[in-house]
């Protein structure tokens, strides 16, 4: 979701924060969106881990599966109707292949079921049933004209069709051998369960395994989106492990359950574009199936089976990060709106433990902010100079100002005074809002605190938060927090004029609103159980 475990979040959006009461989540089902948009798929496969075959058929609304036809093949790949190309490893594209899946087809109508739409279809060669427009019909061969699929509806008494825009095409995975067409129009979507949707049937897909069902809706024309339909818990199973590890404290592993069930509950950005609860990566959370899960995550999901966290009646959007670097924030300082449930405070536990890379240090040169500011789409010309403007009551980054060589300013705010460094392309990045940034002006002489600039008397008392969790006050002088904790003092007011380089010293790991996973470690390892975690990172909220 919006925080990281042990990797980055490169991309951190934040919904809409304003709590809602109504569950995203229906008949404890979620629909997960494993590729969608730009991952979307040509083609998809299936294979059985657990259980044998498959069933097609449709989710209605309240994501009840409505049953169409079945097959005892174990592996299985759906793939965008259309001309289908099949190459020599027995891989499906759009493009080019020694085997072929033609568009056009004759079809025989009529039938009252699946059943006797196959019994029809075994009596032709490349026959196969199909649900078109919400009737069965039966498809005898993939050609690649239409004058061929005439020929053949001469011979049957049907009629020459292509198949549709929406169509989806159910092979034995690496063949042309067709076991089933979909296409009703983009009303509905095909959906496959496992071994008749048996609990304890296993899929693999993409080298993960799940469990539940599959649906793949198919933008017009286009490739395919994949969707897990699962039921909640073994989603959550499915989460726990990629957020946390499964080898830390029960408790820990608890609070961490809560927090993905509660996620996953709470109505997002997907649901409204792609008709999915939550998808799979830090977008929302990450969900990779059953692959790494551990008799102590599963256990930790079990004993908290349904439990949820509510603020005023509402679902709570349950934001979590790595590590905080000794205190969390206020949402309305990292994303501009006020939640009363997301509060920062100061986080006396999350140093007790060990973290790994828990300070970083970055650098940049002029150049380098120059291009990653420009291709963000930041309008400002070649960077000169770069300094944090002003910093949160707790001590984190609020403000940090770039200066071009033309003397012109951009000042970026909140979570994007972190994720303005960010760049793929030189492999960097700024991983907190608990940073120091050296080499530049530091502002040409001026300080903010609150807002305030270069006005000493506002520094007095002002809250410096270590590494360590402990808390010091400023007096007189200014002073600069390392990413060790500690702090320095800041001759002149900080008017070195700036350098060849940039470099950002920092100390924590993501956004710092709401829970810290290893601050949640850290409190379990003292003897805290997930409720006390719970309660200390989200403010006034209850569990149920």
């Amino acid at each position: 979701m919006k925080k990281l475990f042990l990797t980055l979040t490169f991309v951190v959006t934040f919904f809409a924060l304003s709590a809602v009461s109504a569950s995203a989540v229906t008949n404890d089902t979620v629909k997960v969106g494993l590729r969608y948009g730009s991952s979307a798929m040509f083609s998809a496969n299936l294979e059985n881990e657990v259980g044998s075959g498959y069933t097609f058929g449709w989710y209605d609304g309240d994501r009840s599966f409505h049953d169409l036809g079945e097959t005892g093949e174990t592996a299985i790949s759906m793939t965008a109707s259309g001309t289908i190309y099949l190459d020599s490893s027995g891989n499906y594209s759009a493009s080019s292949g020694s085997r072929t899946l033609g568009p056009w087809h004759a079809q025989i109508s009529g039938f009252d079921s699946y059943r006797d739409a196959l019994n029809e279809a075994e009596a032709w060669s490349g026959g196969y049933p199909a649900w078109i427009d919400g009737e069965f019909v039966v498809r005898v061969g993939c050609y690649e004209s239409r004058s061929e699929a005439e020929d053949m509806a001469a011979k049957c008494g049907g009629d020459a069709v292509k198949s549709g825009p929406t169509g989806v095409m159910v092979t034995v995975t690496r063949t042309t051998e067709v076991l089933f067409e979909f296409d009703c129009g983009g009303a509905l979507n095909l959906a496959v369960l496992p071994d008749g949707g048996s609990r304890s049937a296993v899929t693999w897909f993409k080298g993960y395994k799940y469990q539940g069902g599959f649906e793949y809706p198919r933008v017009t024309g286009g490739n395919l989106n994949v969707i897990n339909v699962v039921d909640l818990e073994s989603y959550v199973k499915g989460v726990l492990p990629y957020e946390m590890s499964g080898s830390w404290p029960l408790e820990a592993l608890k609070a961490q359950a809560v927090c993905a069930r509660t996620y996953a509950c709470y109505t997002t950005k997907h649901l409204a574009s792609y008709g999915f609860d939550v998808c799979n990566t830090t977008d929302c959370q990450v969900y990779n199936g059953l692959n790494t899960a551990t008799d102590q995550s599963n256990r930790a999901v079990e004993e908290t089976a349904g439990e949820c966290l509510w603020y005023r009646g509402n679902l709570v959007e349950a934001v979590y990060h790595s590590s905080d670097g000794g205190a969390t924030e206020d949402a309305s300082y990292v994303w501009g709106s006020d939640v009363g449930y997301l509060k920062g405070k100061v986080d006396p536990y999350e140093a007790k433990t060990t973290i790994p890379n828990y300070t970083y240090t970055v650098t940049y040169t002029p150049a380098q902010l120059t291009w990653v500011l420009q291709n963000s789409g930041y309008s400002i010309g070649t960077v000169r100079d770069v300094y944090i403007s002003e910093y949160t009551p707790l001590g984190h980054v609020y403000k940090v100002t770039f200066v071009d060589s033309s003397g012109k300013t951009l000042t970026v705010k909140g979570d994007s005074a972190r994720m303005a460094f960010y760049s793929t392309t030189y492999g960097k990045n700024v991983r907190s809002l608990n940073f120091t940034i050296s080499g530049g002006s530091g502002g040409s002489g001026s300080y903010y605190i609150n807002g305030t600039s270069n006005q000493r008397s506002s520094l007095e008392g002002a809250s410096v938060i270590s590494g360590s969790g402990t808390v010091s006050t400023l007096s007189g002088s200014l002073y600069a927090i390392s990413s060790g904790g500690t702090t320095s003092a800041l001759s002149g007011g900080g008017s070195a004029a700036p350098g060849d380089t940039f470099v950002i010293t920092g100390i924590g790991n993501g956004h710092h609103v709401g829970m810290s996973q290893y601050g949640a470690k850290a409190m379990a390892e003292q003897g805290y159980n997930y409720q006390d975690i719970l309660e200390f990172y989200y403010t006034d909220i209850t569990i149920g």
